[in-house]
């Protein structure tokens, strides 16, 4: 596709007496005789590489006579002095900025050059006493000789006066330092609000990557169903919009994890990234929590057991394969884990709506609604081979089917609220889940924990699911003698 170009200008409109002159964050000038365009496209004059940048963010041309910037429905905004407009004249100079965070510019006609500090280059000449040293020779007669003999009396009164002003002079310093204490706990409060208000932005941020991936989720169930070309071309938008705000979300949370983090946080708050959650708004004590149930995981040999069984199946690529294909996180493979332990052929206890079968524990309604039909033992807990819930590769396709379908809905994109759906019963957490306002930052796990009543067990369920994901990140770190399961396949995508 042909450049867009700016449009032609009429010969008196051509600003060739008018050049302007553009600074960039970097300090770089750019001289224009002609409009210009302003992104970051690689067909922009001044080309800005910044998550903030819109691909065309504005456009400078001669309007009426007189420079002036135009905003290009960008994503971010243009701002001149903290205020959004739609278009500005550059008269003789103004200062924009690409977005509220986003990098300024100077737009002006001859924009002033950085002043260098001057140095006084004249030799030192030390063939006469220096004013220190005549400065040191009266401090000595009249200030730091103590001797009281043989001084004059007005040598006497400028001792003395130099004394009482060494008073005034302590007594201005203790209001200095006083001065300087009060600073200083106004400055540590600034340093806190900057904090929470960089926190706050950043939780903003994340909101926003959520509402875009609840509508990603359903663009790629369309494009699954139908193909539909230009909901795949919708998809693609999103998908690049997500990537940008992710951008800006990551330098964020690099701002407010300032301190060191051990490799053990570290890797909690990646599994609750992956899961969809904003580790910055999790409850304080959700670190400690989470590692309260990775040692529980490491008190018995669940975890291995689960583990090597799942590999001598040869169950971990089909499920990471079967997940990766509905664009989820293949960390479910831990659900089936806290489920099944792996084991298809299982049978749960009773439950109000019969009984739970197979690696990932379909009860009889919510497999019929995904393909699975039950057998003819269904009213039984036992294993029935007639049961399609027992054969774990369906079942497995089922399971990311039904996933997606929660986490594309009613979940509003959280995967830990996905997680808790999944073991609470279709109804009883649909039902809850649907008083809930619509929207990701107040339809969430946080939000859940905060104000419902979760059961214990479904509590548990989740905790034990996250905790199962970290430690296959990295199960070595948790002295639990395995390389992470899921690491061989996720190469090959």
């Amino acid at each position: 596709m042909a450049a867009m170009r700016p449009p032609h200008m009429s010969q008196r409109e051509q600003p060739r007496d008018l050049p302007l002159e553009v600074r960039l964050p970097d300090g770089t000038v750019q001289r224009f005789s002609r409009a210009f365009y302003i992104g970051r496209d690689p067909d922009c004059e001044v080309q800005i590489q910044d998550v903030h940048v819109s691909r065309r963010h504005a456009q400078v041309s001669v309007v009426s006579g007189q420079w002036t910037i135009v905003d290009l429905q960008s994503r971010n905004g243009l701002l001149i002095d903290g205020d959004q407009v739609e278009s500005a004249p550059i008269g003789e100079g103004i200062r924009v900025t690409l977005g509220e965070d986003g990098p300024s510019l100077e737009l002006g006609h001859r924009l002033p050059s950085p002043v260098e500090p001057q140095i006084d280059d004249e030799p030192y000449r030390d063939d006469e006493p220096s004013e220190q040293d005549v400065l040191e020779g009266y401090a000595h007669r009249y200030v730091h000789d103590d001797s009281p003999e043989g001084i004059g009396e007005r040598t006497r009164m400028i001792r003395l006066a130099v004394q009482e002003e060494r008073k005034k002079e302590r007594r201005k310093y203790h209001r200095i330092i006083a001065a300087v204490a009060a600073l200083g706990l106004m400055t540590s409060g600034y340093f806190f609000y900057k904090y929470w208000n960089v926190a706050a932005v950043a939780e903003r941020r994340f909101y926003e990557m959520k509402e875009i991936d609840v509508r990603i989720a359903e663009a790629q169930e369309k494009v699954a169903a139908t193909g539909d070309q230009s909901a795949r071309e919708l998809l693609e938008r999103y998908m690049e919009d997500r990537r940008q705000i992710e951008a800006n979300y990551d330098e964020y949370v690099k701002k407010v994890y300032d301190r060191q983090l051990n490799a053990r946080d570290r890797q909690i708050l990646k599994i609750t990234r992956l899961f969809g959650e904003c580790e910055l708004t999790a409850p304080k004590e959700y670190l400690s929590e989470v590692s309260k149930y990775i040692d529980y995981w490491r008190s018995t040999k669940r975890f291995e057991t689960s583990i090597r069984r799942a590999q001598a199946g040869g169950y971990t690529k089909r499920i990471v394969d079967t997940f990766v294909a509905r664009q989820l996180p293949p960390q479910y493979f831990y659900l089936a884990m806290q489920e099944s332990g792996f084991d298809p052929t299982i049978s749960g206890p009773a439950t109000p709506y019969g009984y739970a079968k197979g690696m990932w524990q379909f009860i009889p309604e919510t497999g019929r609604r995904f393909g699975l039909n039950p057998g003819p033992l269904f009213q039984r807990r036992q294993y029935d081979p007639a049961d399609d819930r027992h054969d774990w590769e369906r079942a497995t396709t089922a399971a990311a089917r039904y996933i997606k379908e929660i986490y594309a809905t009613e979940a509003e994109a959280s995967g830990l609220l996905v997680i808790a759906s999944y073991n609470w019963g279709e109804h009883r957490v649909i039902d809850t889940v649907k008083k809930m306002p619509r929207n990701p930052k107040d339809r969430n796990f946080w939000q859940l924990l905060a104000h419902r009543n979760v059961p214990k067990q479904t509590y548990d369920y989740v905790f034990y699911i996250v905790s199962a994901a970290v430690i296959g990140e990295n199960p070595r770190l948790f002295n639990i003698d395995l390389d992470n399961p899921l690491a061989p396949y996720l190469k090959a995508q």
